[in-house]
């Protein structure tokens, strides 16, 4: 595929999605790396986004440099937007109490500790949902103890298992606590699952992805 035909079917696709507004979204791609540039109204667009290009046949990677431009009847103090934040927070049953925020010129690090990583995954995802913040920053540590369990075998059994991935192409290492994966993927949502799969293991607190996405 040529770098001009990605860049059409990149645009193509952010231009489909209804949750990214594509108008102020420019796209480049050199030998299946994207590059998006531009500007979208909230942190959760410009997740979409990404996603959004990700999802394209013969991407590799994404190189997000889009900015978040708040308008202006989103905006809030720091001390509003954190009480926004921590309420959605509560709201949220997946995201335990132990999970904190504080906030700073419009950006929210997230601190306090979490017993899964599906857990601090949703924190990110509610408070990029709230009106107002600029960008958030992921300090919450991950607590849970081993089980005793071979975690190696259980994440290769879990690639085995997934209707939607390839295990044929993918390794795993694992030292107490710490997971990594190596090999090769047909896609970004192989990619996805196969991280899943390693979060989901008990008692890994580290995951380091050298997984490649080749097509």
């Amino acid at each position: 595929m040529t770098n001009d035909q990605l860049q059409l079917d990149v645009a193509a696709e952010l231009f489909w999605d209804p949750k990214v507004g594509s108008a102020a979204i420019a796209v480049s791609a050199d030998g299946g790396i994207v590059t998006l540039r531009g500007a979208v109204g909230s942190l959760r667009e410009k997740r979409e986004a990404k996603k959004a290009a990700e999802r394209v046949c013969g991407v590799t990677a994404v190189n997000d440099e889009l900015r978040v431009q708040i308008l202006d009847r989103d905006r809030r103090e720091d001390t509003e937007l954190r009480g926004d934040v921590l309420h959605a927070l509560i709201l949220d049953g997946v995201i335990p109490t132990t999970v904190d925020a504080r906030v700073a010129g419009g950006f929210v690090t997230l601190t306090g500790t979490a017993s899964w990583q599906y857990q601090r995954d949703e924190a990110k995802f509610i408070v990029a949902n709230v009106p107002g913040v600029f960008g958030i920053e992921d300090r919450i540590k991950l607590i849970t103890s081993p089980d005793g369990r071979d975690i190696k075998n259980d994440i290769s059994g879990a690639f085995t298992r997934s209707a939607r991935l390839d295990a044929d192409g993918l390794s795993v290492s694992a030292a107490p606590g710490s997971v990594t994966l190596s090999g090769v993927v047909r896609s970004w949502a192989e990619h996805d699952e196969a991280i899943a799969a390693a979060w989901g293991a008990p008692g890994v607190t580290e995951v380091h992805d050298h997984i490649k996405v080749e097509y």
